[in-house]
């Protein structure tokens, strides 16, 4: 069973309770690193950009999961 990097916990597939999300309020975004290059998807407020770390990407497969679990198209890259 493949392992994905939630932070908190490591989660198994999608057997998690996702946090909340809400759309009209925040946006997805990943995070990446420019020293280290290291991503962390997750969302972040429209009104005071505060950014809520979800799940680590280490690959695209990680990404996917991410857009499959919160039901999202694309995500904007920040540095």
């Amino acid at each position: 069973m493949k392992k994905h990097h939630f932070f908190g916990k490591s989660k198994h597939n999608n057997l998690f309770d996702p946090i909340p999300y809400d759309p009209e309020k925040q946006y997805a975004v990943i995070r990446s690193s420019i020293c280290t290059g290291e991503k962390v998807a997750g969302f972040k407020d429209k009104t005071d950009g505060h950014f809520t770390e979800v799940m680590l990407i280490r690959s695209k497969q990680d990404e996917q999961t991410f857009k499959e679990t919160y039901h999202v198209d694309s995500l904007k890259v920040e540095y």
